[in-house]
């Protein structure tokens, strides 16, 4: 299993039981579930409070990781979770795939490495557009990236 991970940053984000709804989850089957999970995207952004220049930072990670896991793996699965820390609110999506998951990690975030007819942008994108970024991928089993951006930072 090849994973690329923040460890500091993973256990740091709870989800406190009680104030934060249990996880909205969206499928991406299809190409209109492509344009659906950008609108979820976007109102989660507005009910965790980010601004406009934020909420762009976080649909666009979110619509290029979902284009991913359609394009790449078949298909799959958004959750968004709403997160507190220290006053503060995120949002940590995570996209899952049952693709044949990613060979090379390191190659897949270099601006540019695309192995289909897009422009290369999409994963090393998401990562520069979110504050943690996690990739856990095996081969024949799928990926999954765990993306989370947070108010006020």
């Amino acid at each position: 299993m090849t994973q690329l991970a923040d460890p500091t940053t993973s256990a740091a984000a709870t989800r406190t039981r009680g104030q934060n709804p249990a996880p909205e989850r969206q499928t991406l089957r299809t190409e209109e579930d492509l344009l659906t999970v950008r609108h979820a995207v976007r109102a989660a952004t507005l009910k965790a409070g980010f601004g406009i220049i934020d909420q762009t930072r976080v649909v666009t990670a979110a619509s290029e990781l979902a284009r991913n896991a359609y394009v790449h793996g078949g298909g799959g699965t958004l959750a968004i979770e709403y997160l507190s820390r220290a006053g503060r609110t995120g949002l940590r999506l995570t996209i899952s795939d049952d693709g044949p998951g990613i060979p090379d990690i390191d190659a897949a975030l270099t601006d540019g490495f695309t192995t289909g007819a897009g422009l290369g942008h999409g994963l090393g994108g998401a990562r520069r557009l979110m504050h943690d970024f996690e990739v856990h991928t095996e081969a024949g089993r799928g990926t999954t990236v765990i993306v989370t951006r947070w108010t006020g930072q």
